[in-house]
């Protein structure tokens, strides 16, 4: 491959901010492993940026299952031979559920993706990053608002968030002596399929519903474009971009 080339993965690559961040990389000159459970997304994904004129490659995995994870990062280095970039993207929603009526199963499924999925996606990365040659890469998480000021009933969600930026600021630390930067970009209201219910109204803090101002998600995906070109001697360690009129400054 040409020195130049780059090589990004992008997890929850199917829809939403996943999608339009590996469409963006890929219109930025990256060529981009798309990573996701389900196959006809990527594949979707995959056919939007080849019509723009971008490279990108399907390579399904469940973020929650170690073994899935492995395999997909093994057909990464297998193809592309290194990886520059990795978002972290993946995750769910889990809702807005009172803590009394919590299961311990919903609790687990939720920490499985947006828990153990961030681990285990980025600990791949860092062995690939330290392994290759040139030594390095840059890891970008995604967090949420949610990771700063928690939604009313979220507890799940906010905990795996708050979590995040301890992965993010671990691997910040320990990928100091191997060239490998950690980012986390913290989102709040992009436009996708899953904030349309913003529109409507969503719980506020002191339980009163209210519609919320979104923003296109072309500006998240902008972002992380910008954090993922930097060179490596530089790191945006942490980014929160939100809809301007979001209450999140003052929440509730």
């Amino acid at each position: 491959m040409p020195a130049s080339k780059k090589f990004a993965a992008v997890t929850g690559a199917g829809s939403g901010i996943g999608r339009s961040a590996a469409e963006a990389l890929a219109k930025a000159g990256f060529t981009v492993a798309l990573l996701g459970r389900r196959v006809e997304p990527l594949l979707e994904t995959k056919e939007a940026i080849g019509v723009a004129g971008g490279e990108a490659h399907a390579f399904p995995a469940d973020v929650a299952d170690a073994q899935s994870v492995d395999h997909a990062f093994s057909q990464i280095a297998a193809t592309f031979g290194r990886l520059d970039v990795l978002f972290n993207n993946a995750g769910r929603n889990a809702g807005a559920v009172p803590l009394e009526d919590y299961e311990v199963d919903f609790w687990n499924d939720v920490v499985a993706t947006n828990l153990t999925g961030v681990f285990l996606c980025a600990r791949a990365a860092y062995r690939l990053m330290k392994a290759q040659s040139p030594q390095g890469g840059r890891i970008i998480n995604n967090g949420s608002i949610s990771a700063h000021s928690p939604r009313p009933n979220t507890i799940a969600y906010s905990a795996t968030k708050h979590a995040v930026t301890g992965i993010t600021k671990s691997i910040a630390l320990d990928g100091r002596a191997f060239n490998i930067a950690c980012s986390q970009i913290d989102i709040g209201n992009a436009a996708t399929p899953l904030t349309e219910r913003m529109n409507r109204g969503v719980m506020q803090a002191d339980r009163r519903l209210a519609p919320e101002a979104r923003m296109d998600v072309a500006h998240v995906a902008n972002a992380v474009v910008h954090m993922a070109s930097l060179p490596l001697e530089a790191n945006v360690l942490n980014m929160t971009i939100m809809a301007t009129a979001m209450p999140f400054v003052g929440r509730g």
